[in-house]
């Protein structure tokens, strides 16, 4: 059970955001303090396993030739890349650039990723997309489904910086379980903890905001 403060923020923002024809996202603006940004080791680069997911399939595309590459599409995968469709796509930036756009994420067979940072590094680097490497003893099945219920907390230089939490028809507990996870993350990660976080906002695409921390 979340905290009665995060529930009560959520419930007020589905409650007070006019509906829209499309299902919103609902995000977390969050505003750190007291940290120099220039600074690397200040910098959060945090992958957080969210408890309720983010209530949509997120799409992935696969670096993987062979029984990878069939046990990637079974697992879900939206696109499993070969060696030659990626000799292809490096010819093709136009293609590279909208198929990075279309992905959340990407996973790769190691030995693609030499090739994937030599020719794909300029348009999935600026994404926040290069690849997650698939080590030889992970399995491609266990890693896309637990990829599905992960968002990155990413502030690169910035003091704010914005994620992912859920749908608007999720359940407001599931949401505020999912904001009270990346918080403690937050709290776990930075130097002096809730001291640096200035403020965390919990908002929809295009709705209303409210503070939670």
């Amino acid at each position: 059970m979340a905290e009665k403060t995060i529930l009560e923020a959520v419930k007020k923002v589905l409650e007070e955001s006019p509906k829209r024809n499309f299902s919103e996202s609902v995000d977390l603006a969050i505003n750190l303090k007291n940290l120099d940004m220039n600074q690397p080791k200040n910098r959060v680069d945090e992958e957080v396993i969210l408890p309720h997911g983010l209530g949509k399939e997120l799409k992935i595309g696969v670096f993987a030739k062979g029984d990878v590459g069939l046990r990637a599409k079974a697992a879900g995968a939206a696109y499993v890349i070969s060696d030659v469709e990626l000799d292809e796509l490096a010819a093709d930036k136009n293609r590279a650039r909208a198929l990075a756009n279309e992905c959340d994420l990407f996973i790769a067979e190691t030995q693609f990723m030499p090739t994937i940072g030599k020719n794909l590094g300029i348009v999935l680097g600026p994404r926040g997309k290069m690849p997650i490497p698939l080590l030889p003893n992970k399995d491609i099945g266990e890693l896309i489904q637990s990829k599905q219920n992960a968002v990155r907390l990413r502030s690169k230089d910035k003091l704010t910086f914005h994620v992912p939490v859920g749908r608007r028809d999720m359940n407001p507990d599931d949401l505020a379980e999912n904001i009270e996870t990346i918080v403690s993350r937050l709290e776990r990660v930075l130097d002096k903890g809730r001291h640096n976080l200035r403020s965390v906002f919990v908002t929809t695409t295009m709705g209303k905001s409210e503070r939670v921390v």
